[in-house]
């Protein structure tokens, strides 16, 4: 018994460690297919940091395209929004080597795993303006590289980035910003690397929809600057503006709706006597304390700045009429109690007149 459950143990170690064998072994094996891929695809002498071969005086032409995905927030406060969008840069890379048994049948393309990208020469473009921006991940980064027959080399990424606008207020709530995305070689001037637009440049997702704002189509340029002076020579950057209108019907309904009818409250004080003081005093001051509380409230949606906006001025126009209706009250009852003492002034005057002269010459007529 004791020799046969030896035996039986014995055959189980011996089968997990076959097991074991073989699974390393295919684990092995598939390294080995990636690595050989990679050096079919690349060649011996292959370097990355250098930039691809070009005739001379010629840069790297790398076209570019944006699909906007998704944006997520305007934030006035912080002058900036946050974009999702999908990244597509491609060149050519002269230098691989496209054998035909990369390739399935009927395609002139295959696409390989974000990995090998480290191993080719890159482009470094990136977001000027961006305060953040990261290719998007979940268990693995959001990316992929494609090699085409004619060695041409797309690299598309799916990325977050918020990025600065520096926004104007004069005309809020009828405000349209104009915020830019520059786009630009960090390295390479223009002589080196090019950055120009592709096929379709930047699109939007039509079914895009801002809670306060219509977005408009992009407007797409491509410049060469030169603003650093720890940078040599010009660089090529591309730019993509975005329009954001800001949507009046909101403010419609919360701001310029409630205030007028707050005015126009206030000039039914007007239909009172001038002996009702106590009622016109509270209807305007009423009216005057319910502007200042809407207009508080309103002022904390965006931030403070140093220049007049619209809506200081449609504020101002508010309270200076409810101030006006006021005024008129003080005026008028300080007119009419003017006229009230001359009034009785002239009065006394008469009275002792004819008490002094009128009634004695009267009696004695009578005698």
């Amino acid at each position: 018994m004791k020799n046969t459950v030896l035996t039986v143990f014995f055959y189980s170690c011996l089968k997990l460690f076959t097991e074991v064998r073989s699974s390393t072994s295919l684990l092995a094996d598939d390294a080995k297919n990636s690595t050989l891929r990679s050096r079919i695809v690349l060649p011996e002498y292959y370097v990355k940091e250098i930039r691809p071969p070009s005739k001379q005086g010629l840069p790297v032409i790398v076209d570019f395209n944006i699909f906007v995905a998704d944006i997520n927030s305007i934030n006035v406060e912080d002058m900036d929004f946050r974009v999702d969008m999908f990244v597509r840069q491609s060149w050519i890379e002269s230098r691989l080597d496209m054998p035909e048994n990369i390739f399935e049948e009927g395609d002139d393309y295959v696409t390989l795993p974000p990995e090998f990208f480290d191993s080719l020469w890159q482009p470094d473009p990136y977001f000027l303006n961006a305060k953040v921006s990261e290719i998007a991940a979940l268990n693995h980064k959001f990316s992929s590289v494609t090699l085409y027959r004619n060695k041409t080399v797309k690299y598309s990424a799916r990325m977050h980035a918020i990025i600065a606008c520096q926004m104007e207020f004069q005309l809020y709530p009828m405000d349209i910003q104009i915020c830019p995305i520059y786009i630009e070689s960090f390295s390479y001037h223009k002589n080196k690397v090019r950055l120009r637009w592709g096929a379709g440049d930047v699109t939007v997702n039509p079914e895009l929809k801002l809670l306060q704002y219509d977005i408009g189509k992009p407007v797409v340029t491509e410049e060469t600057v030169d603003y650093m002076p720890e940078k040599s020579g010009n660089f090529s950057r591309l730019v993509v503006f975005f329009r954001f209108e800001r949507q009046i019907g909101h403010h419609l309904i919360q701001t310029f709706a409630p205030s007028t009818l707050v005015v126009m409250l206030s000039w039914f004080s007007f239909w009172l006597g001038l002996d009702a003081i106590p009622g016109r005093v509270a209807l305007l001051v009423t009216s005057m304390l319910t502007l200042v509380t809407m207009f508080t409230g309103l002022k904390s949606d965006i931030p403070p700045v140093a220049y007049v906006k619209a809506l200081d001025v449609w504020m101002a126009g508010c309270m200076m009429f409810v101030f006006a209706a006021l005024g008129e009250f003080v005026v008028v009852k300080v007119l009419d109690l003017r006229y009230q003492l001359e009034y009785d002034l002239q009065s006394s005057i008469m009275s002792r007149y004819y008490s002094t002269v009128c009634i004695p010459n009267v009696l004695s007529l009578h005698v």
